[in-house]
């Protein structure tokens, strides 16, 4: 089981030339973590996974599992890929490691069936055999997980806990999934709309913003879970909410503070962050 409630998506470092740097990557999880954070996702919500192939991805999957920090952190590891044999065989990496659970995200692009995807989560968690949180991105993917094809997951697979981001989905059907599923986790991916989330039924976070502001955001959705107020506090992640959301992907904006705050973050991989000529 996932005990956190919270937990930051931490972007994956790339060079001037756009290689992999998994030192940096890795160093940044354990500076979270020495910042009192318990749970990060690598190679996920970030979208950079995508740009990753599996050689790169299973070594970053072998560098956490030989460092300390997944002795230390409750590592989740997004898995995602068009060809279900590739998702497989980085599953298979998984089972291996220290890693505490898998983000699984669907195929981008080629828009499945919702039978395709049953039997694709079906394989790839039972090649991974770690407790899984489904990623379901419609606006990215193409797909949208049905509200009938999550409920049956959930209660088939028994290692699936949980579902990041629902979809297309009204208040009434998140009620539906919530009272068919006893115990699924709901997770906001991300701070926009945060509140309205929760009031709606999500019950967990998938930070983005955490990695500038660590304990600030965590200490903010405790408040909003609990339906406290702090006015100065509120106004300063609305700053942020205002200044990381603007003009271009706020990855790229998450870097330039990573690396203005010293945490060596690197780039993007193009055409993310590609100035106008």
């Amino acid at each position: 089981m996932l005990k956190e409630n919270y937990h930051i998506a931490v972007p994956t470092s790339f060079s001037q030339n756009e290689e992999l740097e998994v030192d940096n990557t890795i160093n940044h999880v354990q500076n979270l973590y020495e910042q009192g954070i318990k749970s990060v996702l690598v190679c996920g919500t970030t979208g950079e996974q995508h740009s990753l192939t599996v050689a790169e991805k299973i070594e970053l999957i072998e560098a956490l599992d030989d460092h300390d920090v997944t002795k230390n952190m409750e590592i989740l590891f997004g898995v995602s890929a068009v060809r279900q044999k590739d998702a497989v065989i980085l599953a298979k990496a998984i089972r291996k490691s220290n890693i505490a659970g898998i983000m699984l995200g669907f195929p981008p692009y080629i828009v499945p069936t919702q039978d395709e995807m049953i039997t694709y989560t079906t394989k790839v968690i039972e090649a991974g055999q770690k407790p899984t949180i489904l990623y379901n991105n419609p606006p990215r993917t193409g797909f949208d997980l049905a509200e009938e094809t999550m409920i049956t997951l959930f209660n088939n697979v028994d290692l699936i806990i949980g579902v990041k981001e629902a979809g297309q989905k009204s208040n009434d059907s998140l009620a539906h999934i919530k009272k068919s599923c006893p115990g699924i986790f709901l997770y906001a991916g991300g701070e926009v709309n945060l509140e309205s989330k929760l009031k709606s039924g999500f019950n967990r976070l998938s930070s983005i913003l955490g990695n500038v502001d660590p304990e600030g955001i965590r200490e903010w959705f405790n408040r909003l879970q609990l339906g406290e107020e702090d006015q100065l506090k509120d106004q300063k992640v609305t700053h942020l909410l205002q200044s990381l959301f603007t003009d271009c992907s706020v990855i790229i904006h998450i870097k330039e503070a990573l690396n203005k705050q010293g945490t060596q973050i690197g780039i993007c991989r193009s055409p993310l962050g590609i100035k106008k000529p």
